[in-house]
Formats: structure tokens, sequence, C-alpha cells
């Protein structure tokens, strides 16, 4: 064997892994990526944070349901969500709570739920404030309510 012939049949060897451009490219494609689906994915957390509180004001609206079934009237403004978990004075031998299985929990947005009797349009209003804990807004801002 010649050396002439050894070296014409190996063709130079080039480094194993990537290039600093071709890993700028793959970062900015990620980059632009997150910003198109991150506002997509934010925007549906706040949907879900407003589906929560409309579910827990439902099972709100049960429970004042069965303890009106049971005392005959719903609590007052001064009783509150409260008399759903410890009788009050008023409610007398007829009350036979706790009619909710732990604590009153608060919004999805740590504040608590506010409690009129009488409603704007009923016996009874459950209102979350929203996001901004302010009343009126849009969006995420929104109040809540059972009426």
């Amino acid at each position: 064997m010649h050396a002439a012939q050894l070296q014409g049949n190996k063709a130079p060897r080039r480094a194993a892994g990537f290039t600093l451009l071709e890993l700028l490219v793959v970062i900015v494609i990620i980059g632009l990526l997150a910003a198109y689906v991150g506002p997509k994915y934010f925007s549906q957390l706040g949907k879900s944070e407003v589906t929560i509180a409309k579910a827990q004001i439902e099972a709100f609206e049960k429970s004042l349901d069965t303890y009106r079934l049971d005392v005959g009237r719903y609590p007052s403004a001064e009783e509150g969500l409260a008399a759903l978990l410890a009788a009050p004075a008023s409610a007398g031998a007829k009350w036979n709570g706790p009619y909710l299985k732990k604590g009153v929990p608060p919004d999805p947005w740590g504040k608590p739920y506010q409690y009129r009797a009488p409603g704007t349009k009923g016996e009874y209003e459950i209102i979350s404030l929203g996001k901004d804990g302010q009343p009126g807004g849009t969006g995420e801002d929104a109040d809540i309510s059972s009426q």
C-alpha cells in the first residue's frame, strides 16, 4: 500500500457538535414560540379561576338551600356563610349541620366571599369581587355573583 492511497480515502474530519449560530437559531425559535403561546396559556389560567369561583358559589348555594330546608330561612347578613359551619343562636335545634365539609374557602384570588341577605335580586347573594378585589370591573376583575 502506498501512502498516497491511504490519504486519498480519508475525508477531513469535522468536529462533532453544534455551532454557535445553530444554537442561536434554535434559541430564537423557542423564544418566538414562547412569546406566541405564553399569553394564550396565562389567559386560560384567568378563565379557570373564574370557573372555580362560579363552582364554589354554586356549592354555597346548595348548602344554603339545605340550611333553609332545615331551619326554615336563609342565614341573615350578620350570620353570613359561617352559619353553614356552626349553628347560630337563632337557628335553634333545627340546625342540622355543618353544611360544608370544610371551612368557607376564600375565592381563587385569596379574598373572602361576600354574603348579602337580602340580595339585589333574591333572598341572598354571594359575591366574589374578582381578581382586583374592587366592585365592578371587566374580564378577570369582574364581579362574580350568585344572582
